[in-house]
């Protein structure tokens, strides 16, 4: 399986904000999530880290 969960990185700690995360996809100053099951989510964020290995993505205001 490829879905990673999703952090907002606010004041030093992590958020979850989304898990099973298959699509993280730019649309203007927004990210767009998208589940596994289809569920979406919409943030106005950047992504700040991806770590692959560990299915964790780490964004921030």
């Amino acid at each position: 399986m490829c879905q990673s969960t999703v952090y907002l990185v606010k004041d030093g700690r992590e958020e979850m904000v989304m898990e099973d995360v298959s699509v993280v996809k730019p649309q203007g100053d927004e990210l767009l999530l998208v589940g596994m099951l289809g569920e979406t989510k919409q943030l106005k964020a950047k992504i700040k880290e991806l770590q692959l290995m560990d299915h964790r993505i780490l964004l921030e205001e």
